[in-house]
Order: structure tokens, then sequence, then C-alpha cells
């Protein structure tokens, strides 16, 4: 079998049957032993009754024993050969199944290291997870025909010629009877195809759908959503159940011809040289010879039908692993150099500017199209942006890595020990490290771990809480200290209170260096140098957090909450109550204090210059989302 560090070669992807032609090929020695053992072993079944014909018209009916011992001795001896016989084409098959096995797993394994970090971005979880699983497994069990498909075959020759030297109509039937099961057999085949390959595509989007709803299960509790998202669910698994009994509708009639059609064959052939004894045409050993020969025909024919039903399933599962395989990562065919200081990032698409040395927030009204725009200004798609003037797709992807380092919330983290996680390919120092923790407010987290940074963490960082793997990661990314840093939601799993930190210590952290966050939060918000307000994935305007919210009504109803464009006066003065220090208990006191001294603000803001009015306005805006944001996080908690 292929060894685990082995080349598995290139496979052939211009179609399934190709496919698995291939894996044949890849251990054509192997196949074509499995094919001979298993031609032997048939052949052998098939001369049994020969042998036992001859041994009746011989030896027990003129009463020769010595010939009838002859005869049942050579029956031993060709029993117990073809038991060994069996074992060997079996254990043969089976390697040349797992070959075929660990051999795919190989291809799609190192496809997937080749697609890096454009495989999510390309095909969802559960398509990979379906082919990890279920396609490989059929592929590999579809090749394990060769070797029986091989023997039914030859054994059906010897048979047909061993007929024709007793009855040639006995034979002609023999002969005529596999063409006409095949053309029963054929469409069933061709349905089986379409409905198997319908059933693997539902089955991947209901994988896919079980992963999100175990990532964001506690999210969803906390939400509400759970019984909505539960419901869904159940109806997208029953379409799946009806499909998946669609498929064994196909399949029983396929298993049901496997057995009933070389049953009605034997029979069929057993009547005809019953009649043919009983006209003397034959003699009573050859008629016991014509039953043994059609008995040993079941299982070829039996083979045949199920030959066809595994390599239609193969050809399916193989159809999905190239789809997989044709896959491409992104294309480098950058020659030019990146600039030698640090530029600014522009993507004519959005209309976005990234200045060097700032912090930028992308704040959109869809946070797709913000996360898309990262992807852009980071390379992980065909983009047109520009880094000091140079189209980003002109410089080496490699150099591009170097230097931007995109930073998604929801990056895999590998298990292992929490220092090796969080320093990567780099072996940091304890200063390092204990620098970026402090700076992503993940102090609590090291300190409340067993072994601190020699902790163990599981895979995905299961033994975890949604905002401590959020942290870790933004860890993780501030250690690199990469020239330009794009973090997709970086606080969207923290309270308020943690994200407030977060937000400033991630100012102080990143301080004279390029950093770019996509977030609708304005704790972050409020401590960007620059915010670019997205509308359908464009800029509609920018400017500080401040000056957008006294002047695009849009963008604070977006960051605010505001129930219309001047805002509910009424909620955003209670959000302020509630945002001030000393309100987090919320008491009833409180909130009557903070009514009572709306009239002396509402006042004041009158007597002021119109400027120094919108100003106000807007530092209220500020304090006002603040306070919605830590409530509406509490609650969620609750």
């Amino acid at each position: 079998m292929i060894d685990a560090y082995e080349d598995p070669g290139v496979p052939d992807r211009r179609g399934g049957a190709r496919y698995l032609w291939w894996l044949v090929r890849q251990q054509a020695g192997r196949s074509a032993l499995g094919s001979l053992i298993s031609c032997v072993w048939m052949v052998l079944l098939a001369a049994t009754p020969y042998m036992l014909s001859r041994a009746i018209d011989e030896g027990l009916l003129p009463g020769d024993h010595r010939a009838l011992v002859g005869w049942s001795a050579a029956l031993f001896g060709v029993g117990a050969f073809n038991a060994w016989l069996s074992i060997m084409r079996h254990r043969t098959m089976t390697r040349v199944r797992m070959d075929a096995n660990f051999r795919t797993v190989k291809v799609v394994m190192d496809h997937a290291v080749r697609l890096g970090a454009a495989l999510p971005r390309r095909v969802g979880a559960g398509e990979v997870v379906t082919i990890g699983v279920g396609d490989v497994n059929t592929i590999s069990s579809s090749l394990t025909v060769i070797g029986p498909g091989a023997g039914a075959l030859a054994a059906y020759l010897v048979v047909a010629g061993l007929l024709f030297s007793v009855s040639v109509p006995i034979a002609t039937v023999v002969l005529l009877g596999m063409p006409l099961m095949a053309v029963l057999v054929g469409p069933l085949l061709r349905r089986l195809q379409g409905t198997e390959a319908e059933y693997r595509e539902r089955q991947g989007v209901l994988t896919a759908r079980i992963a999100d709803l175990a990532s964001g299960l506690r999210v969803l509790n906390g939400l509400g959503g759970k019984g909505l998202v539960a419901d869904a669910f159940h109806r997208d698994s029953q379409r799946l159940r009806a499909q998946g009994y669609r498929v064994g509708s196909v399949t029983s009639w396929l298993q049901a011809l496997g057995v009933g059609l070389p049953t009605l064959f034997l029979a069929v052939v057993t009547w005809l040289a019953a009649r043919l004894a009983a006209q003397g045409t034959i003699t009573v050993g050859e008629l016991v010879s014509v039953y043994g020969y059609v008995t040993v025909l079941v299982r070829p024919v039996s083979y045949f039908v199920d030959w066809g039903y595994e390599v239609s399933r193969g050809v399916v599962a193989a159809r999905r692993v190239i789809r997989f395989l044709d896959l491409q990562p992104l294309p480098d065919h950058g020659t030019r150099d990146a600039p030698a200081e640090p530029s600014a990032l522009h993507d004519p698409e959005s209309g976005v500017r990234v200045l060097p040395g700032r912090l930028t927030a992308l704040a959109g009204d869809r946070p797709a199209d913000a996360a898309l725009i990262v992807d852009r200004l980071g390379r992980y798609m065909p983009t047109a942006v520009t880094w000091g003037g140079v189209p980003l797709d002109e410089i080496p992807l490699a150099r591009v890595r170097e230097r931007i380092l995109v930073a998604d919330h929801e990056a895999d983290l590998f298990a292992g020990r929490l220092r090796e996680l969080l320093g990567g390919r780099t072996e940091p120092s304890d200063a390092e490290i204990a620098e970026a923790v402090r700076a992503a407010v993940a102090d609590d987290i090291v300190q409340g771990l067993p072994d601190g940074l020699d902790s163990a963490i599981d895979a995905q960082g299961r033994n975890l809480s949604g905002g401590q793997r959020q942290r870790i990661r933004l860890a993780r990314a501030l250690l690199t200290d990469a020239e330009i840093l794009l973090a997709v939601e970086p606080t969207s799993a923290l309270d308020a209170h943690t994200e407030a930190r977060v937000a400033q210590h991630l100012r102080t952290a990143r301080e004279g260096r390029t950093t770019v966050v996509t977030t609708t939060s304005p704790l972050v918000l409020d401590h960007a140098d620059t915010v670019v307000y997205l509308t359908e994935g464009k800029t509609t305007a920018t400017g500080t957090h401040r000056e957008l919210l006294s002047r695009e009504p849009g963008y604070r109803a977006l960051v605010a909450r505001d129930a219309g464009e001047d805002g509910d006066e009424e909620t955003r003065s209670s959000a302020v109550t509630a945002a001030k220090p000393g309100a987090g208990a919320r008491s009833k006191p409180g909130v009557e204090a903070g009514a009572k001294a709306e009239p002396e603000a509402e006042a004041r803001a009158d007597a002021t210059t119109p400027k120094a009015k919108a100003e106000g306005e807007a530092e209220g805006c500020v304090e006002a989302s603040a306070g919605a944001t830590e409530v509406a996080a509490e609650e969620a908690v609750r």
C-alpha cells in the first residue's frame, strides 16, 4: 500500500471513471494479481460440476470404485486449494481497497494544503467532510469489484464453453442471458447515479450546517434563536431523508435484481436441461453438471450486477473528488517589488483607501461587504487593489504574505500548548508573548489555565469560550507584528467592558503601523483614526467616528441603533445614563436622576453655538451607542 510520505501521483481529472481507472493503474500489479486469483478461483468453482459429472458417469453408474475415489479426491483437492485462493483473493482486494482509500485521502489533503487560506473561500467545510468521510470510502469500495468482476467474466466464458460440449441450446440460452440482464439493469444504474449525486450534494450542505450549529450554539442560545435554526435544520434533514429514500428505492431494485435475475436464470436453464435429459439428449451426469454449472453462474451474474452498482456509486463519488481537485489556488504571477516604505492600500472597487500608520475602521451596513474588502486588500481573491501605486496582483504572493496579515475572527486554532498556538512558526520570548496577550486583554485567560502558557488547548479551542478564542486569535495576530494588519470583527464575541479595553490596547499596540478593522461597534470606532462608512460595499463617507455621527444619519442609525434619523431621545438618555460609571446596577433612582438631568442638558445645548451643539449631540450618540451595546451584551449573557 502507499506509504504515508510517498507521492500519491497526479490523478486523472478528466472524469469519474478515468479517476477510478487511474487508481487501478497506480497499483497495476496488485490489481492484476487480484484479478488472476479471482479468475482461477471462479474457474475452479466452475470445474467442480464437471468433476462431479465425471464421478457420476465414470465411477458411480458403472460401479468403478477406483474412478469414483479418484474423482472424489480431485474434488477435495480442488476445494481445499480454492479455499486458500479465496483467502488470498480477499486479502489482495483489501489491499487494493486500502491503497485507493489512502491515495485519495493524500490527494485530497495535499490539494487542501495547496489551496491554503483560499480553501474556506472556495468550498464549505461540509463539502470537505463529506468527501473525506463518505466519498473516499465509496471510491475505495468500488475498486474491490476488480477481482470478482474479472473472475466472473472468466467463469462465464469457461462455463459457456463447457455447456457447448453438453448442449448447444443450453449454451445459447446462457450466452444470451447476460446481455438481457444488462438491458434490464442499465436504466437503473443511470438513475442511481442521478439520485446518488443529488443526495451527496444535500448531504454536504447539511453537514456544513451541522458544523455551523456546533460552533454557534452558544450565541444562538443567547439570542434565543436556537429553536428557529433547529426547525430549519429539521426541514432540511427531512428533505435529505426523502432523497435518501429515493436512493434506497433504486438500490433495493438493483439488489433485488441481483438476487432474483440469477435465480430466474437458473430456473430456466435447469428446466431446459431436465427436458433434454428426459428426451435422452443428455445423460444424467451431464444433467447434474448443467445444474452445477448454472449454480456456479449465479455468483458471477450477481457479481456483474453488484459490479455495476458499486462502479456507478464510485463514479459519482469520484466526480465530487475531481470537482474539489479542480479548485485552484490564487494565481501568483507577480514579478514587481513591493513598496519599500509603508504605503497606502487602495481598493478602487469600493473606494476604500487605507493610509499607512493609521488605524482605519470599516463600518458597513452589510458585514459581508466589509469582509470582502478585507479579502481584496489581503489578496485572498483576484483584486484590483494597489499598494503604493503598484497593483497587488503583480507583487509575488510570498512578499504580500510577509507584510500583510489578514486576521479572521474564525481563523483555525490547532491543538497544542497555548505557547505554540500563539507563536505559530516563530518562537517568541515570554516577554513578547506577555505583551501581545496584554494588548489582547487575554491575561485572565492565561492566568485561569492550569499551566499558564504551557496549558493544552483543544482543536479549534473547544475548551475555551467564544470570547476567549477571539482574544487568543487577536493576541496571535498582534504577536506577528505585521506591517499591515487587517482584522475582521476582532471584538464581535466580547462583552462591552472587555471590548472597550481591547479597542484601547489595540490602538496603543499598533501605534505607527497600518491597521484595518471591520466593525460596527462604537467602542472600537471611537478609537479609529479614520472610519469608512460603507453602504452596499461602496464608500459613502469618511471621517472620524464623531464626525460621521454628527453628519451621517445612516451611520448614526447603524452604530447607535437609533429608532430614526434624529433618534429616540428617551432611549438615548437611558442608554447614556446606563453607560456612565456607577450605573452598572441600573437602579431605579439612577435612571430617574438621569431623566431629571435631561432638561438641563437640553437647555445648555440650546444656549451653545450650532457647532458646539452638533459636537454635543455626537458625544451623546457615542455614549448612547456604547451603553446600548453594553446593555445588549449583558442581556445576552443573562
